[in-house]
């Protein structure tokens, strides 16, 4: 498996291990103490989350003539790597 780079790719990788998550079912034999794998279930969703907003705000940035330049120095790449990632789906 790779790791999800763009945002479609990381929301779908959320939904599909939500949903692995939902149909799981554990064998008894060899049940564990879950709190560390919930607390990877909280980072993937809050990481969706994040992605989310980022997409939203990097939208409205847009909207308001920011240029990809300006808004890929806060994503910590150029301008078009910013593109690339945020731009229209």
């Amino acid at each position: 498996m790779t790791v999800p780079r763009k945002l479609e790719e990381i929301l779908e990788h959320a939904d599909e291990l939500t949903k692995r998550f939902e149909e799981l079912e554990p064998d008894p034999n060899q049940m564990k103490d879950a709190t560390t794998l919930r607390a990877v279930i909280r980072a993937v969703e809050a990481r969706a989350d994040a992605e989310r907003s980022l997409a939203e705000a990097v939208a409205a940035a847009r909207a308001d003539g920011f240029a990809w330049s300006a808004i890929g120095i806060f994503l910590g790449t150029s301008g078009e790597a910013a593109r690339q990632r945020c731009g229209r789906r």
